[in-house]
């Protein structure tokens, strides 16, 4: 009997060594908390709000603190459904944007809001009305830079007070009414067609420019290469007489001699195009007086002198 009590005590004593070990490994999960680095966590005390985790290992008193929301600290790019917007010429368009935000202070984004994100939504929708709304379609369709930028700076001025930094909007689209597509289309396809004849037009010019340019150069190239080549003969022309001329002189011929050679070279003379003036000595005269008395069987000197008969 003795030996059962003992048996059923030990049970009962392992059994609430379990139990205790259960507990205790029970209040250790709950006290340690480990924080992912992207991410916090707000705790709460007793319904209250005690304190934030950041990234890393915290303890926390089990059962009496708890967890309420983890939020993501890194940045968020949300993509909202295309929005019928109506210009300042009334005309709809669909606009089709995403904003990149993130959440800088997780306390104020869990208390300060109820749904951050459907809050950005709205007032995204709500800012891109006013701002495009302001705007005729041809302005919208050019300045995405000043949409943008206003987007930005109205949601990260709302937004502050939840805890949310907008960094940046953007335009994903801007699509017009499809009959206002298709009559864009034919001005942008008239365009093109207009600035293509012009280049055109502009190519046939520059080379018709050319071409005459071209022969411009030709024709006084060849002028010039005319009038030197005029000239180096003229040249060889006025030295080839001025040798034969001295080499003359030099051997101090008679008038007979000198006659005859003048005869000889004022043919040559004439050849050249370039000769417009001949001179003439005096002696040239003398010289032909003789040669025609000569011709005539008289010599001056020598009296009648009749030619050999052949």
């Amino acid at each position: 009997m003795n030996d059962s009590s003992s048996t059923i005590s030990t049970v009962l004593t392992w059994i609430l060594v379990a139990a205790v070990v259960l507990v205790v490994v029970t209040i250790l999960i709950r006290a340690i908390r480990i924080v992912p680095q992207s991410d916090s966590v707000i705790v709460e005390r007793l319904g209250k709000y005690h304190r934030t985790l950041f990234g890393g290992p915290h303890l926390i008193v089990p059962f009496i603190d708890r967890a309420r929301t983890r939020v993501d600290l890194r940045e968020q790019v949300v993509s909202f459904p295309p929005q019928q917007v109506i210009t300042e010429d009334n005309l709809s368009v669909a606009v089709d944007t995403v904003v990149y935000f993130r959440v800088t202070d997780p306390r104020a984004a869990t208390y300060e809001i109820a749904n951050y994100l459907g809050a950005v939504e709205q007032l995204t929708i709500t800012t891109l009305r006013n701002v495009v709304g302001s705007l005729n379609l041809e302005e919208a369709l050019v300045s995405r830079d000043v949409i943008n930028g206003k987007l930005s700076a109205v949601l990260d001025e709302a937004t502050g007070q939840w805890g949310i930094k907008v960094s940046r909007v953007e335009l994903k689209a801007i699509d017009p009414p499809v009959t206002l597509q298709d009559a864009m289309e034919k001005q942008m396809r008239a365009e093109r067609d207009r600035r293509a004849a012009i280049l055109q037009a502009e190519g046939q010019k520059q080379s018709q420019v050319l071409v005459a340019e071209g022969a411009r150069q030709a024709a006084i190239l060849q002028a010039e290469g005319e009038k030197q080549a005029q000239v180096l003969r003229a040249q060889g022309e006025s030295q080839a007489i001025e040798t034969v001329f001295g080499a003359i002189h030099a051997g101090n011929p008679d008038e007979k001699l000198l006659a005859y050679q003048y005869l000889q070279t004022l043919p040559k003379i004439a050849e050249g195009e370039a000769s417009k003036l001949w001179i003439i000595p005096s002696e040239l005269t003398e010289a032909l007086k003789g040669i025609s008395g000569g011709f005539a069987g008289r010599i001056p000197g020598l009296g009648d002198v009749t030619p050999p008969r052949p």
